[in-house]
Formats: C-alpha cells, sequence, structure tokens
C-alpha cells in the first residue's frame, strides 16, 4: 500500500448548487453481462446512481456528458455539459416540469403552476438566477447523508429519497457584507397552502438491481396524508424528512426523521405539525424483494440517526437513536 491516488471521476462540475456527494459509497460485488465486477456505487442529492468498477475507476455504465443550461448570471461561465449515468435512471424527480408538481386536486395542480411561474426554473443543473431558480432536487436531495443500504447477497441498493426543492438566489451583496460582486442564497420553497410542491410520494425508497440497472420497486415512507383531510384514507403519501434503511438477511428496517429538525413548511403547516410533536414515529419493517410492509411498530418519538446492528448470545438487535430538539433522547433496541 502506497497511499497514490489511483482514480477518481468529478460527479459534478463547476458546482453551482451544493450537490456534493453527501453519502458514504456504497461497496458492492455485482455481475453485469456475465461479468463479475468489485463495484462503488455513490448516491447523490441529484438523484443519480455514479456506478463504478472500484479497482479500476471505470464506469459500470456508460455516463455521458450532457448539455445543461447557461448561466444567465453577468461573469458567470457554468459548465456547459454534466455527466450523467445513462443507468441506473434517476432515482427521484429531476428539474421542474409541470406534470411532476402536486396534483392531490385540480385545483393544487393549477396552483403549483402558477406559483413556479414566479421563478426560473428548467432541467436538473439549472443555474442559479438573480430572479431565483428553482432546485429540484434541492440542496437537501434527493439523497442525503442517510445514504443507501445494499444487500450483498442479491445486489440489489435500496436509496431512500425525499422531494425538497429549494430556491436559489444571486443577488448583489449589501454594503459591507461580502468583496463579491454576487452572493447566493437559499431558501426551501413550500407548495400551494404550504403543501409539498411536487407530487408524492414526498418520501421514499426505492430498490435497484445493481445488477441490471433496473429500479424493481419504490414504496412511500411516511404518512403525510393523515394530515390532509382530502387524502386521509387514501394511499400512503410519504413524508419528505429524513429516511434510513438497514438490510437484513431477511428483512429491510426502516425508520424516518420528525418535523422537530429544520422545519420544511410554512408557518401555519408547521403550527399543525407542532401540534403533533412527533410525525408518524414508527419502525418499519419490509420483505426486501417485494417491499411489501410485514410490521408497523410504534415509537416514542422520530428517529434521529441510521440505524445499527450487531449479534449477542444468538440474537441479531437493531439499536438506533429517537427524540431531539423538545423530545427526550433515547436510545431504542429491537430484536429479530
Amino acid at each position: 500500500m502506497t497511499g497514490k491516488k489511483v482514480w477518481h471521476y468529478q460527479l459534478v462540475h463547476h458546482g453551482l448548487w451544493d450537490y456534493d456527494p453527501p453519502a458514504a459509497p456504497n461497496l458492492i460485488d455485482i455481475t453485469v453481462g456475465g461479468k463479475p465486477i468489485k463495484a462503488v456505487a455513490q448516491v447523490t442529492k441529484q438523484a443519480f446512481v455514479y456506478v463504478f468498477d472500484r479497482l479500476t475507476g471505470q464506469p459500470v455504465w456508460p455516463i455521458e456528458e450532457q448539455p445543461v443550461p447557461a448561466s444567465t448570471v453577468p461573469g458567470e461561465h457554468a459548465s456547459k455539459t454534466q455527466p450523467f449515468p445513462t443507468r441506473p435512471a434517476p432515482f427521484d424527480i429531476q428539474g421542474v416540469r409541470e406534470e411532476d408538481l402536486i396534483d392531490l386536486t385540480p385545483e393544487l395542480h393549477k396552483e403549483a403552476i402558477d406559483l413556479v411561474a414566479k421563478y426560473d426554473h428548467g432541467p436538473v443543473f439549472t443555474p442559479p438566477s438573480q430572479k431565483g431558480t428553482i432546485q429540484m432536487p434541492g440542496i437537501g436531495g434527493g439523497a442525503n447523508w442517510n445514504g443507501a443500504a445494499i444487500d450483498p447477497e442479491t445486489g440489489m441498493l435500496y436509496v431512500c429519497t425525499f422531494r425538497l426543492p429549494f430556491v436559489v438566489t444571486v443577488r448583489k451583496p449589501e454594503s459591507g457584507e461580502a468583496p463579491y460582486d454576487f452572493v447566493g442564497t437559499f431558501r426551501y420553497l413550500p407548495g400551494p397552502r404550504g403543501l409539498p410542491l411536487f407530487k408524492p410520494p414526498f418520501g421514499s425508497v426505492v430498490a435497484i438491481d445493481m445488477n441490471t440497472g433496473e429500479h424493481r420497486w419504490r414504496i412511500p415512507v411516511g404518512h403525510l396524508e393523515r394530515l390532509l383531510p382530502t387524502a386521509q384514507g387514501g394511499e400512503p403519501l410519504g413524508y419528505p424528512s429524513r429516511i434510513w434503511a438497514l438490510v437484513t438477511k431477511t428483512v429491510m428496517i426502516v425508520v424516518q426523521m420528525g418535523p422537530y429538525g429544520p422545519q420544511r413548511f410554512d408557518p401555519v403547516f408547521q403550527r399543525r405539525i407542532a401540534d403533533l410533536k412527533d410525525f408518524d414515529p414508527h419502525l418499519w419493517v419490509y420483505d426486501k424483494t417485494s417491499g411489501e410492509m410485514l410490521a408497523e411498530i410504534a415509537l416514542p418519538s422520530n428517529a434521529t440517526g441510521a440505524p445499527i446492528t450487531y449479534m449477542a448470545g444468538g440474537k441479531q438487535y437493531i439499536v438506533f437513536a429517537v427524540g431531539g430538539g423538545p423530545l427526550p433522547e433515547e436510545l431504542i433496541a429491537v430484536s429479530l
């Protein structure tokens, strides 16, 4: 071992979006076209999975340099292209299109269209502007530091994702604020009536077969519909907050962060959530092959970190942290 760099790959050129790789990469051994590959998969905020041969740095599937929108800010020279994986497909919404906006009712969809029209918007990698550009996925993802889980026996990758658009604005600095021509600001952009701007599922886990690059299924995580009179009793909508998945030999364990972290919604909706102190604090157990829910276990409060697992006395245990903010901090342990 020499410590000499073997290879690298630039995932974003001339970054303007805070699209840093947020999570640790996943090492996974796969078989593609009959060829065994010791691979590394990197999930990203922009909802791509970049997959490389971890020994050589060669992409497992082609990564294409595709043209992206130019910047309208004087003096800014955004990269003309960005690297787009050809496989797997993006695991969440990218860019802003009318058909992807919230559509729980026709009225909400129309209000979302009117809201979007107030800002610059376009495909993924549309640069920040002086008017304000809607960035989707936002700076929190897509995927975030909660990352993805893998099943080494099947080659499946389970990526946790949520839909939180941001508005990124470039403006002239105030007097004495900064020695630059422009400074940047960003904020979460709620949709009509304080609801999420984009259609559900607002938070989900996506299963991707890394031997083929194909998506196998998507499951919503969380129940925002429980706060929406028009959606109660319907299909789960998911909840737009960080999700953690842990895969065992038999099942997938999922927990989710609650609303007492950084607030994402407008003040009216925040108050409705604050009345709950928690939101949907559960541990969910899924069939890792089909995505079918096997169990839903109530928790004293929402999770605040990734689960860990260990063996003791012949039993497998799952442990994770809950609480924080106004709630007691605790460690919860369950056995399989």
